[in-house]
C-alpha cells in the first residue's frame, strides 16, 4: 500500500509493508498550493511512479489534498471517530492503474458548539495508537494551527485548535512588534522561559503584548531575544487555555523546533511528555487501510 500525507506547502509518501513497515518514502516540496487544477493524479504519479510500476495499487491519501481547494473535497467526519470510521467515508478519486482513496478529515465542537476541523493530523494520532496507555489520552499536533486531541482507546473523542502558529508569523511580521524583534537569532531559552512565566500572571494576552513592546523601549528586552520571549508568552497561553484540568501527560506528534518548545512550556505547567516523529502519518495510514481490509503490499 502507499500512503500518502499531502499538506498545504509538503507531500510526502511511504510505501508500506504487510505489517505497518515503511519500506520506503519520499518527500517533495509539492503540496496543494503548487498543484493546479487537474493535475493531482499526474503529480502524484510522478512522485510515486517507482513504487507503482513495482505492483503497488492501492493508494490512501491524508491532509489537504482533500480539502475544497485540493483534488477532490472529502467530507468531514464527526468526532467521536476511528480507524474504522475513516475507513467506511474514504472518498475515491480516478487514477489509471489504481485504487485512490482520500481519507476525510475530522470535525468537531467545543463546548460553546462553535465547529473544530483537522486535516491530516487525525493520521498522525491513530499512528500512536499502539503506544497509547489504556484509557482517555491527551495527543498535540504543533502546527500553525495547533491540535489538542482527547482519544480513548482508539477512538478520537474530541480535539481544540489553536491559531497560535499563525498568530506568531503575523505578530513577528506585520505588526508594531516586529520592529524591534529579530526573527533570525538563534532561540533563547531564557527569554523563552520569561514568556513562559508571563503568560501566567494576570492581565491577558493583548496586554502582555503590548508590555512586550514597552520592554523593548525601555531596553529590558533586546532585538535577538524578543522573538523567543513571544513564542513563550503565546505558548504559554495555548498550554495555560487548553490543557485538560487534572492532565498530567501529553503526547507529542511532529518534527522540528516547535516539539521542544511545547515539551518546554508543558514541563512548566507540571505536565511531562513523550515525542512521537510526525512518521506516526505512515502507520495512521497503515491502521485505516487495515480496517478497509486494504492490501498494504503485492
Amino acid at each position: 500500500m502507499i500512503g500518502v500525507d499531502w499538506g498545504t506547502s509538503s507531500f510526502r509518501a511511504w510505501r508500506l509493508g504487510a505489517d505497518g513497515g515503511i519500506l520506503d518514502r519520499v518527500s517533495a516540496p509539492r503540496g496543494i498550493l503548487t498543484v493546479e487544477a487537474g493535475t493531482f493524479e499526474a503529480v502524484l504519479r510522478e512522485l510515486v511512479g517507482p513504487w507503482l510500476q513495482a505492483g503497488e495499487d492501492t493508494i490512501l491519501v491524508c491532509g489537504m489534498a482533500g480539502s475544497r481547494q485540493g483534488w477532490k473535497e472529502a467530507a468531514y467526519l464527526p468526532c467521536p471517530a476511528d480507524a474504522a470510521g475513516l475507513a467506511r467515508a474514504l472518498t475515491p478519486v480516478d487514477f489509471a492503474g489504481a485504487r485512490c482513496f482520500l481519507i476525510p478529515g475530522l470535525s468537531a465542537r467545543d463546548e460553546q458548539g462553535v465547529p473544530e476541523v483537522m486535516r491530516g493530523e487525525e493520521t498522525k494520532i491513530l499512528g500512536l495508537l499502539d503506544r497509547l496507555p489504556p484509557g482517555r489520552n491527551v495527543i498535540l499536533s504543533p502546527g500553525s494551527h495547533s491540535k489538542w486531541a482527547i482519544v480513548q482507546d482508539g477512538t478520537v473523542l474530541s480535539f481544540l485548535s489553536q491559531f497560535t502558529g499563525e498568530a506568531f508569523a503575523v505578530l513577528s511580521t506585520h505588526t508594531i512588534l516586529a520592529r524591534t524583534l529579530d526573527k533570525s537569532a538563534p532561540m533563547d531559552w531564557a527569554a523563552y522561559d520569561e514568556g513562559l512565566v508571563r503568560a501566567r500572571q494576570p492581565g491577558g494576552l493583548l496586554h502582555h503584548l503590548f508590555g512586550m513592546r514597552a520592554r523593548g523601549l525601555f531596553g529590558e528586552l533586546a532585538d535577538a531575544s524578543a522573538a523567543s520571549y513571544l513564542s513563550g508568552i503565546l505558548l504559554g497561553h495555548e498550554v495555560a487555555a487548553t490543557l485538560p484540568e487534572g492532565t498530567s501527560h501529553v503526547f507529542l506528534v511532529g518534527d522540528g523546533g516547535m516539539m521542544a518548545r511545547y515539551a518546554r512550556a508543558l514541563a512548566h505547567a507540571g505536565v511531562t511528555t513523550t515525542e512521537v516523529p510526525e512518521e506516526a502519518a505512515a502507520t495512521g495510514l497503515w491502521h485505516i487501510g487495515q480496517s478497509l481490509g486494504l492490501e498494504t503490499t503485492r
